[in-house]
């Protein structure tokens, strides 16, 4: 975008032009033939807006994000649309065994645990980015060895496409130098009624989900799975977020809401598989998830404050907006009967998640 610029979604590109860390800041916006729209940043390989048609035909905003680079510095930190890693969710204690050898330099950034990729994760750092046509853009960044204490030079890189059945699609590759552990995912938070509603109690959701993980006071999962029947964990039939979220169920009660792994049933590697459904009865706009990950994490916004303004002035309260987080589970390196999150030399990561959009 030219530096006066703006979106559909009103963000201006000169708000978005900065260096950091020495690199060039930039947005990068894509458009399908339907009119859709989607605003990325190289910070953080960052969505900052996305707009889909409701109901009715008009243009909406369904993510949260800041309006100016310099929002995401000074905000809290609640990795609004940002990609996570190098190990999406968390590892206890910020340490971890691999062939013998003992991880215990992780940093310690959420409680006594290790958070999405530490004090300065992938959704921290500017990635180099490359727009290749209208519907597709390409982000890679080099993690060297060491980086927030995990071991191996890490090479990724990721593709956003939106496509014109209103599907955006986020493909991720990358390799590695010696024997690591890597989760990646995207962060971002949905209101499918528009940025700017105060709730999500009202969408509905849907969760291909037999099981999920329960955790503990401070989100580690136990280990082994649970079963969602007669619980408020089940999500396998339509659901509204409120129905159950303040239920005195245990699960509840530690995450503040829902803050889980739900195992997606039948997943296959390098298979996409239907793992959910959200939808506003307010814009009729109805979003499918697919991936090829074994899991999915649905985060109700339990830890925003509406402190800081974002987009057009509007706030982000608690619950005001949920994520879907597809990757694998919470605490896999210490948890060797979850599935492996061990990238080793000559292997390759991949991994695809498309969110598909509709109305209803």
């Amino acid at each position: 975008m030219k530096k006066n610029e703006s979106t559909l979604s009103g963000l201006l590109a000169s708000d978005f032009n900065k260096t950091v860390d020495g690199k060039e800041v930039t947005l990068c916006v894509l458009k399908n033939n339907n009119g859709c729209e989607l605003a990325v940043t190289n910070y953080g390989a960052t969505i900052v807006s996305l707009m889909v048609p409701d109901k009715n035909g008009a243009m909406t905003d369904v993510v949260t994000g800041y309006r100016t680079l310099e929002d995401y510095f000074t905000s809290e930190r609640s990795y609004l649309g940002a990609v996570c890693g190098r190990y999406g969710n968390r590892i206890a204690k910020g340490r971890f065994e691999l062939d013998g050898v003992v991880f215990d330099k992780l940093v310690i950034n959420n409680g006594p645990n290790h958070l999405h990729g530490g004090a300065k994760g992938f959704d921290s750092v500017v990635w180099n980015i490359k727009q290749e046509d209208d519907q597709t853009v390409i982000l890679s960044y080099i993690s060297t060895d060491g980086d927030e204490g995990y071991p191996g030079t890490l090479h990724v890189a990721l593709s956003y496409h939106l496509s014109n059945n209103n599907t955006l699609r986020i493909n991720y590759i990358a390799e590695t130098d010696k024997p690591t552990v890597l989760n990646l995912t995207n962060h971002s938070y949905f209101n499918l009624s528009g940025v700017g509603d105060p709730s999500i109690d009202d969408h509905i959701v849907t969760i291909n989900a037999d099981h999920y993980l329960p955790t503990d006071a401070v989100t580690i999962p136990f280990g082994p799975s649970a079963e969602v029947e007669n619980t408020p964990m089940d999500f396998r039939t339509p659901h509204a977020i409120g129905e159950r979220i303040n239920d005195s169920f245990e699960q509840l009660i530690f995450g503040g809401g829902y803050d889980h792994t739900f195992i997606i049933i039948n997943n296959k590697p390098n298979e996409l598989g239907f793992a959910g459904r959200c939808e506003s009865p307010k814009t009729g706009i109805v979003m499918d998830i697919f991936t090829t990950e074994p899991g999915l994490q649905l985060y109700t916004g339990n830890w925003l404050t509406g402190d800081y303004p974002g987009k057009l002035g509007h706030r982000y309260p608690r619950r005001s907006a949920l994520c879907f987080e597809t990757q694998h589970f919470p605490d896999s390196p210490n948890k060797p009967e979850y599935p492996t999150t061990v990238l080793r030399p000559g292997e390759q990561f991949i991994s695809t998640t498309e969110y598909k959009f509709s109305t209803k």
